[in-house]
């Protein structure tokens, strides 16, 4: 008779094999919402020419990739960057290229999760990630972000928020919006030695709303956000009037501005 192979001796070979396997696939089974494709050099050119960044304003780039898009703001423009992407392989490879540029003082590369990452402190926000991811990421972007904040996106857009400027690189799609001060609510103004109340109505950058004066309801219309500034039209004493201000919170105060016909007025909210 033959002798009994001992059992204990080996694995099954399915089991055999995926036992050689696991290491292997766990580095793979990172969670991506987007896949990886990176933006090219003159889009990103472009896109950081629209985010107008300033020296010293803090950048963040979500789903960074290889780093270049932070490494570009960075590099040309002085900003303090932050990349965020959830992949290990992809934050290893901008860091590499970060060294390369010499850019390691101004650049920090993060493994995590951009939906849970904070965002608050960020002047500029680029984004190559999908509509959908978009979709999901914008109440944040809208509650969480300072007014005239500047995110710019290639080839997504953020749904019905309609983009400030939205242009065409070489085919691709490039948005840039800014997030817009919250000015929905009753206002008094006073322009001068007359007073109104204003009550406005608010869709992102969007307003509509109506003012009382003298008793009378008047339509507000050529109305809109602009970051922090406001500009509106109403008619008063059978004359369009143009005020465009500066939001702080519950205050408005004048701007001057190539439309505005009202000088020195102010409001405040109720």
């Amino acid at each position: 008779m033959f002798a009994q192979p001992n059992r204990r001796s080996f694995l099954p070979v399915p089991a055999l094999m995926l036992a050689l396997l696991l290491p292997a696939f766990a580095q793979e089974t990172v969670q991506r919402d987007v896949p990886y494709v990176p933006t090219p050099e003159h889009v990103v050119k472009r896109m950081l020419e629209l985010a107008d960044i300033k020296r010293g304003e803090h950048m963040m780039d979500l789903g960074s990739g290889d780093g270049r898009i932070a490494i570009a703001a960075a590099r040309d423009y002085g900003a303090r960057a932050i990349g965020i992407d959830i992949d290990p392989q992809r934050i290893k490879e901008a860091n590499e290229n970060a060294k390369k540029a010499g850019v390691t003082d101004r650049v920090v590369f993060k493994q995590e999760n951009l939906f849970e990452t904070p965002i608050k402190d960020s002047n500029v926000i680029t984004m190559y990630l999908l509509t959908t991811v978009n979709m999901k990421l914008r109440p944040r972007l809208l509650e969480e972000l300072r007014p005239g904040t500047r995110l710019v996106s290639h080839a997504f857009s953020m749904g019905d928020w309609q983009p400030d400027v939205h242009e065409k690189v070489d085919g691709r799609d490039v948005y840039l919006w800014i997030v817009p001060a919250k000015v929905a609510g009753k206002w008094t103004v006073k322009d001068g030695a007359r007073s109104f109340t204003l009550d406005l109505q608010q869709e992102i950058q969007q307003l509509s709303g109506r003012a009382d004066i003298d008793g009378k309801p008047v339509v507000v219309t050529n109305a809109k956000m602009n970051g922090e500034e406001i500009v509106f039209t109403i008619e008063i004493g059978g004359k369009p009037a143009t005020f465009h201000g500066k939001v702080s919170g519950n205050k408005i105060e004048a701007m001057s501005g190539p439309t505005a016909t009202q000088k020195g007025w102010s409001a405040t909210r109720s």
